[in-house]
């Protein structure tokens, strides 16, 4: 099942910054000696959503060892943040491994990511909010590995007994307002979605809103459109026709789906294969998120492959993540265990294989990537703690806190 979100972790580097620097060249400027060697072993630390995408990565590994006469061990973290602080501290990191956009400018931050984008020929390829989200001090440090955009899941069982069809997809707040109404009774919530920042920032970008300026230089939090964003969130869980997820008693928007509770949801393309594994016979379809008063929105998520600056093989690290992120890898990875590809022809290439992923591949065209600056992880922590109690709390209150509690981060990080 995959649950990625924006805020993937807490303990991460950053909890570890004021033991170590999460810093490779923290206490000392001496530079790793590299491997010149035509047979290198390279180790691969991945966060794997389940037993597809551990084979998925392994073969593809295996694949390159074939190809390139290195070796490669692909190892499953228990804890990926947990895990890459402690080598970053130790000076010994993993050669390839997934960073997550929550925790990207703590690491880069620190100097333990070997920044290797100006040497991809065709980063361009790549999607430009994916880049901008692994870009740090105006460089591209990693490739995003893939992506994931939010839409709306329709149980169409139950959409059916309400009397409603196809037509009746919202595709306006007023009308999402209106369905969920309808939808809710006898057990069944109309909207059931995850208490977060990665579900619930979609309808401040509907209304006109974000968290930051496009270059994250400057926080744009506490503004009438974000007020406006939540204030109808507030509006629909007030009335009872949206309810987070644990209070279903589920533990994410997917598995509400699935069981019943709710007619529809705010998931992203993992959700295809949470279903398939988890609720195999319920049918549902997929809409496009509803427009606010500012329009579409959606929100972007994605990983990149890091390469470790005190890694013995850099060289040979980055041949590996110029094949795993061939345009042939990620359509097979999209296969395998339902990823999109960050490249923008595959992705266009991936919709027209996978008509079922068409809404989320499209929505990928305006999504709203995250935030991606030093010492985020806790400010959006404490956001997504307030958004907990929005049913009864003020929407300005939390959106001031988000304000001060953000820009004071930005000043630590400059």
């Amino acid at each position: 099942m995959k649950t990625r979100t924006a805020t993937a972790a807490l303990v991460t580097c950053a909890a570890l910054l004021a033991a170590t620097g999460c810093s490779s060249s923290f206490g000392d400027d001496k530079k790793t000696e590299q491997d010149s060697g035509s047979h290198q072993h390279l180790n691969v630390l991945i966060a794997s959503s389940g037993d597809a995408e551990t084979k998925a990565v392994t073969d593809a590994a295996a694949a390159y060892a074939k190809q390139s006469g290195n070796t490669v061990t692909v190892q499953n973290a228990k804890d990926i943040n947990q895990q890459l602080a402690q080598s970053f501290a130790g000076h010994k990191p993993p050669d390839v491994f997934y960073v997550d956009s929550s925790q990207f400018a703590n690491y880069a931050k620190g100097g333990s990511l070997y920044a290797y984008g100006d040497r991809i020929k065709d980063a361009d390829a790549f999607a430009p909010q994916l880049r901008s989200s692994f870009t740090y001090n105006g460089k591209l440090v990693c490739l995003p590995k893939d992506t994931s955009a939010l839409a709306l899941a329709i149980n169409t069982d139950v959409w059916k007994k309400a009397g409603l069809t196809a037509k009746d997809y919202p595709t306006t707040w007023d009308q999402l307002k209106k369905v969920a109404d309808k939808l809710t009774k006898g057990g069944v919530t109309g909207l059931v979605v995850n208490d977060d920042y990665a579900r619930l920032g979609a309808f401040m970008k509907q209304a006109g809103g974000w968290i930051t300026d496009a270059e994250q230089t400057k926080m744009t939090a506490d503004t009438p459109q974000n007020a406006q964003g939540l204030a109808y969130v507030k509006s629909l869980l007030a009335s009872g026709s949206m309810k987070y997820s644990k209070d279903v008693d589920a533990r994410w928007g997917g598995e509400a789906l699935g069981t019943g509770k709710a007619a529809m949801t705010i998931e992203g393309n993992w959700l295809d294969g949470g279903m398939k594994v988890d609720y195999p016979k319920v049918k549902y379809d997929v809409a496009p998120l509803p427009a606010g008063p500012a329009g579409k929105g959606t929100l972007a998520f994605s990983q990149c492959w890091g390469v470790g600056t005190d890694s013995p093989h850099r060289a040979a690290d980055l041949d590996l993540v110029k094949f795993l992120s061939s345009s042939s890898q990620q359509l097979a990875f999209a296969k395998e265990f339902g990823v999109m590809p960050s490249r923008t022809a595959p992705l266009a290439e991936y919709a027209k294989q996978q008509p079922s992923a068409k809404v989320w591949a499209d929505a990928s065209s305006y999504a709203q990537g995250p935030v991606t600056l030093p010492g985020f992880d806790k400010v959006l922590g404490q956001f997504n703690t307030e958004l907990q109690g929005l049913r009864t709390g003020d929407p300005k209150k939390i959106l001031a806190d988000l304000q001060r509690n953000g820009e004071q981060a930005l000043a630590k990080g400059n």
